[in-house]
């Protein structure tokens, strides 16, 4: 008897050291255990709700495990542990980019820039230097012209002749609407004088003799460009690998890619696969037209290969409703065109809605967002059974009516902007309709536009936040600078569905950290250009860094 109850003693005392050890251990912070990276003396945004800031962030593998003072965290400090101070500067979360061609841009870092080039004698040098550089390449590539550059406004095939004689050249505006082409490639694709412009698109002509004049127009563009090799896997792969340090040195750790393809899609997982993705992807199928089940059903089977997962995934259709049309003879943009009668979108994204996608609608008129909105309310009304959250967008916003704007909330959609047109150096009219969409508590988010416009989003951010010429004018006050990086980080996450793991610097949340050149919380507006990325952290680990700054 004497012995069972020194057992049940020894028991009981076992069980109470245990249930007291789990009491202490749930009560003390996880400090004692490994920190790999801290980053201190630092102005941090998180973009949480409360749009707190803080001193200094400390991050365990690909988390972040605290967010608070510099004593708090440099006491979490161990010898393993590496610091980066960031001597004052702005830290935020990582940038997410809700538009863009990934692939292409990362294409076209190898083809010819014209980007920046001011005169024709520059843009001439540029082409003439790259064919003389790759003459084992089939055909001469490019983007980033601008049409002022030309006396006439518009190029022509005899300019490019000149520079490219042996070989069909193709060469994009800065914003990917319209084609710069040589004779050879007219040739190749059989352009000739009775050639018909197709449907939303122009084949510009010589006014005296018919002939083509060397520019082709929104969906004339792909007479020639379906001729183009598409890339082998390598290509791509190499593609891939340069839009990712790209993105890294401008802060950008996640992309929402609005152009995938199937190859492109595989290309994604592979670097998943490999342990070579670091970017953190949602990929969205483009739909051009209406389309048959069986295309929706091919469709759905491969978005079905890639479901959610935090470096990659796919599950959106990126519907272009609207484009800018074809220029007219002086190259000046005619009015926009809608690619589809009303009750064809709304039978559209009626169809798309009950298969569970999440829909992203090109719109940027007014008139384009009335229809797409009625498009959404359509599908709610006729789907009342649709499982899961919808969050569908409206992408390009560049005008929305004043009755309009209260609707985007109750249908839980979210406006993706672009602060930068599609030119070098102005605004695009997003401004001040990015701060009355943020006022009145809507959703908003913004991508680049890349390639058609810089990666870089503190240009963005500089685009919404300077001041107007003149500070009288309607709409002339801008967002505030904590709502402009939410747009660039919280807001693309929501748009995802991400919200739960990054966009803000927060315990628990994906370590996915910009730390800048400066304080831009100190900094005008007009200063932001000249902000640079010092250092990009992705999932826990420096991926790039522009100097080497007090880290140990």
């Amino acid at each position: 008897m004497a012995a069972r109850l020194t057992t049940f003693v020894v028991v009981a005392i076992v069980a109470v050291t245990l249930i007291a050890g789990l009491i202490v251990g749930a009560q003390r912070d996880d400090s004692d255990g490994p920190v790999d990276l801290i980053v201190h003396n630092a102005r941090i945004y998180t973009a949480t709700e409360k749009g707190s800031m803080a001193e200094a962030v400390a991050i365990r593998g690909n988390q972040i495990l605290r967010v608070g003072s510099d004593r708090e965290i440099l006491r979490l400090k161990r010898p393993q542990t590496a610091t980066v101070d960031a001597k004052g500067a702005a830290v935020l979360p990582g940038f997410n980019d809700t538009h863009l061609d990934f692939f292409d841009g990362g294409t076209g870092l190898d083809r010819i820039d014209l980007a920046d080039a001011a005169a024709i004698e520059d843009v001439d040098r540029r082409i003439r230097d790259w064919a003389e550089a790759n003459p084992d390449r089939p055909w001469v590539l490019g983007r980033g012209w601008h049409s002022d550059v030309f006396s006439d406004n518009l190029p022509t095939r005899q300019m490019l002749d000149r520079l490219v004689p042996d070989r069909p050249a193709l060469l994009l505006s800065a914003d990917g609407h319209t084609a710069w082409v040589n004779s050879k490639a007219l040739r190749l694709a059989k352009i000739g004088r009775r050639t018909e412009s197709p449907a939303h698109g122009l084949i510009a002509r010589e006014a005296r003799t018919g002939e083509p004049a060397g520019t082709l127009t929104g969906a004339a563009i792909g007479l020639v460009d379906k001729l183009v090799p598409p890339p082998t896997p390598a290509e791509r792969d190499r593609a891939l690998r340069a839009a990712t340090a790209e993105a890294h040195r401008y802060g950008v750790t996640s992309v929402q890619d609005v152009t995938g393809s199937a190859d492109e899609l595989a290309a994604y997982a592979e670097a998943r696969r490999t342990g070579d993705l670091q970017v953190r992807v949602y990929a969205a199928f483009p739909v051009l037209n209406d389309l048959p089940d069986s295309e929706l059903d091919r469709l759905q089977a491969i978005t079905a290969k890639y479901p959610d997962d935090p470096l990659f995934k796919a599950g959106a259709l990126d519907l272009t409703l609207e484009d800018d049309g074809p220029p007219d003879a002086s190259g000046a943009a005619a009015t926009p065109s809608l690619h589809f009668q009303p009750d064809d979108f709304n039978r559209l994204v009626r169809r798309l809605d009950a298969r569970g996608w999440q829909i992203v609608t090109d719109a940027a008129s007014d008139v384009a967002v009335r229809m797409t909105l009625n498009a959404y309310e359509h599908a709610v009304r006729s789907n009342p059974g649709r499982k899961g959250e919808r969050r569908h967008r409206i992408q390009s916003v560049e005008s929305v009516a004043d009755e309009d704007l209260p609707r985007l909330p109750p249908l839980g959609v979210l406006a993706s902007m672009r602060p930068l047109d599609d030119e070098a150096s102005g605004n695009a009219g997003a401004p001040p309709l990015a701060r009355r969409i943020a006022s009145g508590l809507h959703r908003l988010a913004f991508g680049s536009g890349w390639p058609a416009a810089s990666l870089n989003p503190l240009l963005g951010l500089s685009a919404v936040l300077t001041p107007a010429a003149d500070p009288d004018a309607e709409d002339s006050a801008r967002l505030s600078l904590k709502s402009a990086i939410d747009a660039y980080t919280s807001g693309p996450a929501w748009a995802s569905f991400d919200e739960q793991r990054k966009g803000t610097i927060a315990p628990g949340m994906l370590a996915d950290i910009v730390v800048l050149s400066d304080d831009i919380f100190k900094a005008a507006a007009s200063d932001l250009p000249a902000v640079r990325v010092e250092m990009t952290i992705f999932d826990g680990k420096v991926v790039y860094r522009r100097a080497e700054r007090a880290t140990n």
